[in-house]
């Protein structure tokens, strides 16, 4: 039985009577009261950026998709370690993913392949800010403006992190974030689009708002909205903004409390790691993270699976993470070969996520400790003993 989950919702308390008052409001359909005061509160975090709320990080990226007009033949260059929103969003436009391997550290889009990838199809770029860790920007914005072509930031991870003191998610023409109930800051299922090119801004706006030009018309500068291009429904429920809004109105609360946990993990498990030759999370100096997860990389996928059911029988749920896209049914599809992504192969079989969130008492936290060092002593008396 379960006793310590891997993840739990966070609730800070007013999120039920900010939901009520947006019923009072007597408006919970998009774009409320409460959606504006939560596109203030990150457009204040994300400075420079338009920022508009959706549905889902998801459709975030499939409006991103939509502005960058990608067509059937173009290519976009994308890790295969990651989620496959990053992916489908393009795919739906009819582009072909090149799939890109990590880094070995921070486990993020490996910079230095990213040249040898582009071709004159290559309309784009997205680079995932794994675990709130920062891509080398400065390296992959070089490169890309040098052939041209734009960069969109899948930061779902990487909201209130930064690289070299600027915010994830102001460097790329488009950036995405995560509302999901794994976030830092969530509501349940919500997502947004962060412009930081104003030529699109209100193209942004005409896509979300199904192809119409209707928040022209709310500001007064049309006499009537109609249908001007193709879009879709990408507006989130006032009441999941007014959720939102006491999460990022309290965001210094949850991370540090999120900071606390991180930092246990990493003090509490380093000697442990360092005896039983298991990476930790690697966060560089020129990056500031926002805690988002921490995880285990273990000598083999035998001693992830054995560490797994050791902590299961301790009723503690931990679990691994992304499967490389390029081995997977579509991505063989899309000509993804074994060996193209080396470091992602590997790191997909040994890497596992320990239980974060911001309800995680410390008492429960040392107990995920402590049983994850008792492991490392059980398989040390077993060797030993084989060897009597």
């Amino acid at each position: 039985m379960i006793t310590i989950p891997f993840n739990k919702p966070a609730l800070l308390g007013p999120e039920l009577d900010c939901m009520r008052q947006a019923v009072a409001n007597k408006q919970i359909s998009g774009d409320g009261a409460f959606t504006r005061k939560v596109h203030s509160i990150l457009e204040e975090i994300l400075p420079g950026s338009r920022v508009l709320l959706t549905t889902s990080c998801t459709h975030a990226l499939e409006m991103a998709a939509l502005l960058l007009d990608l067509q059937a033949g173009d290519e976009f260059i994308a890790p295969s370690f990651t989620f496959t929103s990053t992916l489908n969003a393009f795919i739906l436009r009819g582009a072909r993913p090149v799939f890109a391997d990590i880094r070995p550290d921070t486990l993020n889009i490996d910079e230095t392949r990213l040249e040898s990838m582009i071709t004159r199809r290559t309309r784009a770029i997205v680079v995932v800010h794994y675990a709130g860790v920062g891509c080398a920007m400065n390296r992959i914005l070089a490169l890309a403006a040098a052939h041209g072509i734009p960069v969109v930031e899948d930061n779902a991870h990487g909201l209130m992190g930064s690289y070299q003191g600027k915010a994830l998610g102001t460097f790329g023409v488009f950036a995405t974030q995560s509302f999901h109930e794994t976030k830092n800051f969530t509501c349940g299922e919500g997502g947004a689009l962060v412009v930081n090119n104003e030529e699109y801004c209100e193209r942004a706006e005409i896509l979300r708002e199904k192809g119409t030009n209707r928040s022209r018309f709310f500001r007064g500068q049309v006499d009537k909205y109609t249908w001007v291009d193709i879009g879709s429904s990408y507006l989130p429920s006032d009441l999941l903004a007014a959720y939102l809004y006491v999460q990022l109105s309290d965001r210094e609360r949850i991370q540090a409390r999120r900071k606390a946990i991180w930092e246990r993990y990493c003090h509490g498990l380093q000697s442990w790691a360092s005896e039983s030759n298991v990476g930790l999370p690697h966060v560089p100096p020129d990056c500031a993270q926002p805690y988002h997860m921490f995880y285990l990389l273990l000598p083999t996928p035998e001693d992830r699976h054995a560490l797994i059911r050791h902590l299961a029988e301790a009723g503690i749920a931990a679990v691994f993470h992304y499967l490389p896209l390029h081995l997977s049914p579509v991505g063989l599809k899309y000509g993804g070969r074994r060996g193209d992504c080396p470091v992602t192969e590997d790191v997909s079989d040994r890497l596992l996520r320990l239980p974060f969130f911001y309800d995680l008492l410390e008492e429960e936290q040392r107990t995920v400790i402590r049983t994850i060092q008792s492991f490392r002593v059980r398989q040390a008396r077993a060797i030993n003993r084989q060897r009597v």
